[in-house]
């Protein structure tokens, strides 16, 4: 299998159509000969969607995935942040509930579980 080249589709903010146009991509690639799938590392989505094994992943990534033909998983979107107030949101880590956490938490939360830094030998 030959690894391709990775596409990166960029929007100036929320609701301005980035999620469509990957989907319409993923299609139309597809439909070219081509095979891939979704990625969206960290996603703010009020809706998700429950894969088959029972993790959640934000629906725009399944949509995607099915636009591609393929099984919706939760490494299609590793972090899933469902908001609940304006301050505070749940965290969901493949597919799986963290916490409800306040931004400040999440933050920490982030900086000591995602970027730990490596000891210089």
């Amino acid at each position: 299998m030959q690894k391709g080249k990775a596409i990166q589709i960029c929007g100036t903010g929320s609701g301005v159509g980035k999620s469509i146009i990957t989907c319409a991509l993923c299609r139309i690639f597809l439909e070219d000969g081509y095979s891939g799938g979704p990625f969206k590392s960290q996603n703010m989505a009020l809706n998700s969607f429950v894969t088959e094994d029972g993790r959640e992943i934000a629906r725009a990534q399944a949509i995607q995935a099915q636009a591609c033909r393929i099984k919706p998983c939760a490494q299609m979107n590793p972090v899933l942040i469902k908001p609940s107030s304006d301050r505070r949101a749940q965290i969901i880590l493949l597919g799986r509930p963290v916490k409800s956490m306040s931004v400040y938490e999440y933050k920490r939360y982030k900086r000591l579980t995602f970027w730990k830094k490596s000891k210089s030998p």
